[in-house]
């Protein structure tokens, strides 16, 4: 049976024994905890992408009991704070997001700030951290995998891209995926598209980047991941691009086919 350790602030699911992969859902959820109501906004926008990622919780479940792979999820809404944003970033705790103010978010000083990061922001990252950890503890290096969605259209622009793959400094793993998608015959992939992998502060760079890890961030388009059979297909298309890499590719990951 899967160990699930949840709390308000993250969800993580334990991979298998012996197992590298450590899947990240930064934007897992749309909750907003007490005493935050719905900061101020209508129910409908909590459907939205200003609220979470659409299909990326699924997705990224899918991958850990199809890779065996340990997941970190969070269980806030970015509304609330946004774990893949460094502390000095403005968009850390967004007033205003694609349009729609956040009433709940228009008079946060320093104090609630910080109450904010210590409660949702930092035990996520703590946990991040742990898996990590325990990795490393095994003898092997940690191979991280951010699971994303973003919108097929984007301020009146449709994106043509059905997966993208974000990275900095981290060429090798980027590159082997997007040959991996591109290898599937099908598929419009975007190298650093639709956004570029390059934040200072955000998950992958305070995880993989500053410490030298293997990772790469996945991007895909929400509307093919929205229903569960969308999910089932890019769990599947994932895992074709994932396990080659984890498995068989020294270069990517320094000790593949030890777990």
């Amino acid at each position: 049976m899967t160990k699930i350790v949840m709390n308000e602030a993250v969800e993580t699911v334990a991979g298998g024994a012996g197992n590298r992969l450590i899947l990240l859902c930064d934007h897992a959820s749309n909750r907003v905890p007490e005493p935050y109501g719905n900061l101020g906004l209508a129910a409908g926008q909590f459907e939205r992408h200003i609220a979470y990622d659409i299909g990326a919780r699924d997705v990224t479940l899918g991958l850990a009991r199809r890779l065996m792979g340990t997941a970190v999820l969070s269980r806030f809404s970015r509304l609330v704070i946004d774990p893949n944003r460094g502390m000095d970033d403005p968009t850390l705790i967004m007033r205003i997001s694609d349009g729609a103010v956040v009433p709940g978010n228009a008079g946060v000083d320093d104090a609630e700030r910080q109450r904010r990061i210590e409660r949702f922001h930092w035990p996520y990252h703590d946990a991040v951290a742990a898996e990590i950890a325990a990795v490393k503890q095994r003898g092997l290096t940690p191979f991280l995998l951010s699971i994303h969605s973003f919108t097929p259209v984007w301020r009146g622009v449709p994106r043509p891209w059905h997966v993208g793959i974000l990275w900095d400094r981290d060429a090798a793993v980027a590159r082997a995926m997007i040959r991996g998608f591109l290898s599937q015959g099908d598929l419009v992939v975007g190298d650093n598209e639709p956004y570029h992998g390059a934040l200072e502060g955000d998950t992958l760079n305070t995880h993989g980047t500053k410490a030298g890890l293997p990772h790469a961030l996945i991007e895909i388009r929400q509307d093919l991941i929205a229903a569960k059979t969308g999910v089932d297909e890019w769990v599947e298309r994932v895992v074709k691009v994932v396990e080659p890499i984890m498995y068989d590719d020294p270069q990517v990951c320094p000790d593949a086919g030890r777990g």
